[in-house]
C-alpha cells in the first residue's frame, strides 16, 4: 500500500499542475499520447518478463510502481486532450460492464461472457 493515500482528484490537479507548470500540454495531442501509454504499457510489461511462475517481481516492484505511474499520467492526459472527465469516463464504463457481466454469470469466472 502507498505511504501516503492521495485522492483521485487529487493527483488528477498535481498531474495538471506538473504538465501545466512546464507548457507540455501543446505537445499532448491524442496521437502522441495514446502511442506513449502504449510505449508505456510495454514498459510495464517488461517488468514481468522472464519471471517464469513467480508473477509477483517483488525484485521488481518499484520499477512496476514506477512504470505503472507512466501509464496512469499519460491515460490522465489523454483525457484531458480528448476533453473527457477520467473519474466520469471509468464510471460509465463499470456501470456498461457490469450490465455486461452481471454478478451472478461472472463470479469467479475468468471466462469471456457477454450479454450482448
Amino acid at each position: 500500500m502507498p505511504e501516503q493515500d492521495t485522492g483521485f482528484s487529487e493527483a488528477l490537479a498535481l498531474a495538471r499542475r506538473f504538465r501545466d507548470e512546464r507548457d507540455w500540454a501543446q505537445f499532448h495531442n491524442p496521437k502522441d499520447l495514446a502511442a506513449s501509454i502504449a510505449i508505456e504499457a510495454g514498459e510495464l510489461l517488461e517488468t514481468f518478463q522472464w519471471s517464469g511462475a513467480d508473477l509477483q517481481r517483488e525484485d521488481r516492484r518499484a520499477e512496476t510502481v514506477d512504470e505503472l505511474a507512466d501509464v496512469l499520467l499519460y491515460c490522465v492526459y489523454l483525457a484531458d486532450a480528448l476533453g473527457v472527465d477520467a473519474p466520469t469516463i471509468m464510471a460509465d464504463k463499470l456501470a456498461r460492464n457490469g450490465r455486461r457481466y452481471p454478478t451472478e454469470k461472472a463470479r469467479g469466472n475468468a471466462r469471456k461472457w457477454s450479454a450482448e
